[in-house]
């Protein structure tokens, strides 16, 4: 008798279908990471763009409260991502008589939006900011 050592025809069939199984859900599973890496890529530059604008806001004591604020993130710095925000400035907190030189605490509401697809994202950040009083502020307490 002569025993030859191999595969036969159906092993083969059987190894070659278990072998596109595995690689079909590694190709499923690795489709998903990047979809989700992209997605993250998104979000990550969206608080950069965040943290950005809101520092802007902090720093420029001239930003008039109570008017909405809104404008569109440059696409150069976006990476192409179509990106905009809101803002407003509001009086959190004075002193009852206020007059200028007193310090007053102002409350910064900041949403940045971008598009993910067809699909509208937002962001939302808070955050107050002490300064003091200058005369306008003063007299536009007062005609209130």
């Amino acid at each position: 008798m002569n025993h030859r050592r191999g595969f036969t025809l159906l092993e083969m069939l059987v190894a070659t279908t278990i072998m596109g199984l595995a690689i079909a859900g590694l190709m499923s599973g690795l489709s998903n990471s990047t979809r989700n890496a992209a997605r993250l890529r998104d979000y990550d530059r969206v608080v950069q763009l965040s943290r950005l604008r809101m520092n802007d806001l902090l720093a420029d004591l001239r930003t008039p409260r109570n008017v909405p604020l809104e404008g569109q993130f440059a696409p150069e710095i976006t990476g192409g991502l179509v990106a905009g925000w809101r803002a407003r400035v509001t009086k959190a907190e004075s002193s009852p008589q206020p007059s200028p030189g007193d310090f007053t605490l102002d409350r910064i509401q900041l949403e940045v939006w971008w598009m993910s697809g067809d699909t509208r994202r937002n962001f939302q950040l808070e955050s107050y900011r002490r300064r003091a009083l200058r005369p306008d502020d003063v007299e536009g307490e007062m005609a209130k």
